[in-house]
């Protein structure tokens, strides 16, 4: 069944052309979508996480992104009232490209996901970025999950004031460039900034784990009806990468 699954969003193709071997299409989109309403993708993924922490295979440094995705004709005219937790737009909204997606996510410094969360493609980045880090949750053995990295790193759309202040007051180091039209007034208030421009180099592992992610054509093109069923789909194909660690 999980083959079956990993096939749809690896090729992008439709349900109905599922080959016969993986039996019903309509069985596997059935558990595909319960496992998703239901959280098990959800933690299946996490125990992965929790796995790769007690590993020491997780570092403390995180960076932040969102990319754009296509949404597809045969994923629009989903049904208002969704699954539990489900956008009543079903993340999906309209902006210069046509009909989009967009996928908020951490990556670990080996370009591997931390965390997703889906909003119709025409939101900004910096509202977002309090609900990324809020699913940013890895269990361990002992004690509470951890859920505060060391450092963050992001570009500057995710400059304000307000993301900054969330990281100082979980004691996260924020490593986000300044915009050109702030940095007179960053530096009037004695902003040592510059120095971190080597950690900054890190953040293109958020940008290459996105690559990995869109290889698989049914995440970079969005053909599901509703945000649900994509999330899982990204959820399986993080599964995956993490599982080939």
């Amino acid at each position: 069944m999980i083959d079956a699954i990993a096939w749809k969003f690896r090729t992008g193709a439709q349900w109905v052309h599922l080959p016969a071997e993986y039996g019903s299409w309509k069985g596997v989109y059935t558990r595909l979508r319960n496992w998703a309403i239901d959280g098990t993708w959800e933690r299946v993924f996490t125990v992965l996480l929790a796995q790769a922490d007690a590993d020491g295979d997780l570092e403390g440094v995180v960076a932040v992104d969102s990319t754009i995705v296509r949404v597809h004709q045969h994923a629009a005219g989903a049904r208002k009232r969704g699954p539990a937790r489900e956008p009543g737009d079903h993340a999906i909204g309209r902006s210069r490209g046509g009909l989009t997606t967009k996928i908020h996510l951490a990556a670990d410094g080996n370009c591997r996901p931390l965390a997703f969360v889906l909003t119709a493609g025409q939101a900004g980045d910096a509202p977002a970025f309090a609900e990324v880090m809020d699913r940013l949750r890895v269990p361990r053995r002992r004690g509470r999950p951890s859920t505060r990295p060391e450092v963050v790193l992001a570009d500057k759309a995710y400059s304000a004031r307000a993301i900054r202040d969330h990281l100082s007051k979980r004691g996260i180091r924020a490593v986000i460039p300044v915009p050109a039209d702030q940095q007179g007034h960053r530096l009037r208030r004695g902003s040592v900034g510059g120095r971190l421009r080597e950690a900054y180099k890190q953040r293109n592992t958020v940008e290459r784990c996105i690559n990995r992610l869109k290889q698989w054509r049914g995440i970079a093109t969005r053909y599901e009806k509703t945000a649900t069923v994509y999330r899982a789909g990204l959820l399986i194909a993080g599964i995956f990468l993490w599982s080939a660690r």
